[in-house]
């Protein structure tokens, strides 16, 4: 709208509205030339942060998300998730709307995978793990308030990471006397030791006891800890 009916609006000086517009638009909080006003950003403007929903969309992105600039300095966070798996889908498109509150999710098919798609100018600021290259071949570390809200709301991360890149299947082993028992097993699979550790410490925390039978694989194994786990991660749909 324009300025002098702005001012008219919140009954605040015309000089006081172009100022404020003229600041904002340099940095970056609105679009120039009309338009809604950009999101602002937990990191550079303080604003509200859904924690919870922030926990799991981080174990999400640890897994099986990237971050790419597009045009004007804004990036694309997209979430590649098996298209079989129609509910988890909707969930990451509604995770992400409740970290960025105005965002509209796109979700594009191809190849048997669903990519969850939305935009910002803030994306690295509130996954500052982005950077060039493959995770598994860089350094991955949280920030010292990433580790506030996973020590908050580690079973959100938790199941993040384990339907990005976990399963959860029946496993056998035999019995001295030859028969075969039968037990559940969920496993995380991941080439990065630094997101195997994020992952660790959060089990930790949650008292899931695990064991680690391959260099890029840790399992939960033990019936009492798959129950806990099963409370929070369950099996994919």
């Amino acid at each position: 709208m324009p300025d002098r009916v702005n001012a008219e609006i919140h009954d605040v000086a015309l000089r006081t509205i172009r100022a404020w517009r003229r600041r904002y638009q340099k940095e970056g909080r609105t679009r120039v030339g009309g338009g809604y006003p950009a999101t602002p950003c937990p990191r550079c403007d303080e604003a509200d942060l859904d924690e919870a929903a922030y926990a799991l969309l981080l174990g999400w992105y640890l897994g099986d998300g990237s971050i790419a600039r597009a045009r004007r300095d804004v990036f694309t966070l997209q979430i590649v998730n098996d298209a079989w798996y129609g509910d988890l889908n909707q969930e990451i498109a509604e995770t992400i709307k409740r970290v960025k509150p105005n965002a509209s999710p796109c979700l594009r098919g191809g190849g048997g995978a669903i990519r969850v798609e939305a935009r910002w100018k803030h994306w690295p600021c509130v996954f500052p793990q982005h950077g060039p290259g493959r995770k598994h071949l860089r350094k991955i570390e949280l920030a010292d308030w990433q580790r506030e809200i996973v020590a908050t709301y580690p079973d959100q991360l938790v199941r993040g990471l384990f339907h990005s890149d976990g399963c959860r299947f029946v496993n056998w082993a035999s019995k001295p006397d030859g028969r075969r028992y039968y037990y559940v097993r969920s496993m995380f699979s991941n080439e990065s030791a630094d997101i195997r550790k994020i992952l660790t410490d959060a089990l930790d925390l949650l008292g899931i006891a695990w064991r680690q039978p391959r260099r890029n694989v840790i399992a939960v194994s033990r019936k009492e800890a798959v129950a806990v786990l099963d409370g929070f991660v369950g099996a994919k749909s």
